[in-house]
């Protein structure tokens, strides 16, 4: 979705499409998921639709009990908030302080590209690309900082925190935040990188 030129699965597109519909409120907290009309909807077979709900409900965006099958997950509990943002902001900052002197010119075109792509969405007010965007260029620094095994502890944190997300910002403010972080990492300024991401997870 972040690049045109990459050819996505059918089941990515799905997950995709799911994922937006549950962080834009299409899909609202408590809602049943069934295979059957998700297979129709999407003209697939259950199978894909069954990995698919796995993999949401990996990301924490969907839940699975017994004899209720798949919903969708509420949004995190008031008093649960400033736990899951000291969590992500430890996350984040242990990626940072790992990866700071690692990051050479290629990583920072990537990121450059990214602030460029995230301007971008706010002018077409595609709020979803947003936030894919913006989570994105989190992203990066996760996965380079610890590869797959940070990713998946980190993810379900970020994707909680962003359903029904209500930090309003404008397209410059956000753009700024992510740009302090960037330069800073740059500049090989840790405390300062550190700083500006604290200011950006709330």
């Amino acid at each position: 979705m972040l690049d045109s030129t990459v050819i996505v699965s059918v089941r990515d597109q799905i997950a995709q499409q799911l994922r937006a519909d549950i962080i834009n409120g299409v899909l609202i907290e408590n809602t049943k998921l069934k295979e059957q009309e998700l297979a129709k909807r999407f003209g697939v077979s259950r199978g894909p639709i069954r990995d698919v709900l796995l993999q949401l409900s990996k990301e924490g965006l969907l839940v699975s009990k017994n004899n209720c099958g798949v919903s969708v997950n509420s949004s995190p509990k008031e008093e649960l908030q400033p736990l899951m943002i000291k969590t992500r902001v430890n996350i984040e900052t242990f990626a940072l302080k790992l990866v700071v002197n690692q990051l050479d010119d290629k990583d920072f075109a990537s990121l450059d590209e990214l602030l460029n792509k995230l301007n971008q969405a706010f002018s077409e007010e595609d709020y979803y690309l947003v936030t894919e965007i913006d989570m994105a260029f989190h992203r990066f620094f996760v996965n380079k900082a610890g590869g797959d095994d940070l990713v998946n502890l980190w993810q379900p944190f970020i994707y909680r925190m962003r359903m029904n997300y209500k930090r309003l910002t404008s397209a410059q403010e956000c753009y700024n935040e992510h740009k302090i972080i960037l330069d800073a990492l740059k500049n090989k300024d840790i405390n300062t990188a550190v700083k500006a991401l604290k200011g950006n997870i709330k």
